[in-house]
């Protein structure tokens, strides 16, 4: 018997603290990994109000200020120190919308600014190796791998959303794929023609190869405990494709090509509404940043090739 990694113990939390947790799992649907997040960022906030002789019912500012600056000096990056104000926001304003406290002592104070991170893409020249790669690779993991690629670059899904895959994921008329992603909403995600294919051939090869695929109803049956491929099974085997297709494994990632995804249909014009809706982005700000992608690529192509960017003043 196979054993996989021993789940991390929950972190112990107050009863406020843990109400506001059940909360977050029954009122909007918080997934697992939102649940751990927020569940270490409070018990370290609770922790260290408690070395303090006060706990997040009785919390002034001052003692917020004094959290939040330690949390600064012991480096934390601002992108992760400004999910974890957000989590001790969320958990004051809960406190006090329930009667708990009269007031919210973060209520005054501004969040750090993060800036805006571009995302790592893939060129369409990289994506295209990446696909002859695949292609190469022989037996059942080349169907395999192919039809991996040709959903996740034509799709933009999420590599969750890829690896729990069911085969009642495909619509009736087979050009589309019905996916169920954060916080258990569902959406249509059209397919290409060469995926459609891909995923054709491999719902094939799938049958003649896999004797657990009679019986499953996953798309990428395995043995694993969740009798699916997992997400990080899925990395691995992108990153041993791309050392194959001569890229740097580090650079790859299933996230890398759902960037590569976005960002390649609005550097050909795509509108970014669209994209949103395939992408299961709340809000449009999220999309936006492909804006900003497609922005650089310009201003590199016109800094290389414009024949005043070379003039010397």
């Amino acid at each position: 018997m196979v054993r996989g990694r021993p789940s991390k113990p929950k972190a112990d939390l107050s009863a406020h603290a843990e109400n506001f947790v059940e909360m977050l799992r029954a009122e909007r649907n918080a997934s697992a990994n939102t649940e751990r997040a927020y569940r270490a960022d409070i018990a370290d906030y609770e922790t260290f109000l408690g070395r303090r002789g006060t706990s997040v019912r009785d919390a002034d500012a001052a003692a917020a200020r004094a959290y939040l600056k330690q949390v600064t000096q012991a480096g934390l990056a601002p992108r992760s120190a400004a999910r974890r104000l957000s989590a001790l926001r969320q958990l004051h304003r809960f406190l006090v919308s329930e009667g708990i406290r009269a007031d919210d002592p973060l209520a005054t104070l501004d969040a750090p600014r993060t800036g805006r991170a571009l995302p790592k893409i893939l060129s369409e020249d990289e994506v295209q190796a990446l696909l002859a790669a695949a292609r190469e690779t022989e037996g059942i993991d080349g169907v395999r791998l192919v039809c991996i690629l040709e959903i996740l670059y034509s799709s933009g899904l999420r590599v969750s959303e890829l690896a729990g895959l069911k085969l009642a994921s495909l619509s009736r008329d087979g050009r589309f794929l019905i996916v169920r992603g954060k916080g258990d909403k569902e959406r249509l995600v059209p397919l290409s023609a060469p995926a459609l294919a891909a995923l054709e051939a491999w719902r094939a090869a799938r049958l003649q190869e896999f004797p657990l695929a009679a019986k499953s109803r996953y798309l990428f049956p395995t043995r694993a405990a969740a009798g699916h491929l997992t997400p990080a099974r899925i990395a691995q085997l992108l990153k041993a494709l791309a050392a194959r297709a001569g890229i740097d494994p580090r650079r790859i990632s299933p996230h890398v090509l759902r960037h590569a995804f976005a960002s390649h249909l609005v550097d050909r014009g795509a509108d970014l509404r669209a994209v949103q809706q395939m992408l299961g982005h709340a809000d449009i700000a999220t999309t936006q940043i492909y804006t900003h992608v497609g922005g650089e690529r310009l201003k590199r192509l016109v800094a290389t090739h414009h024949p005043l960017a070379r003039r010397k003043l």
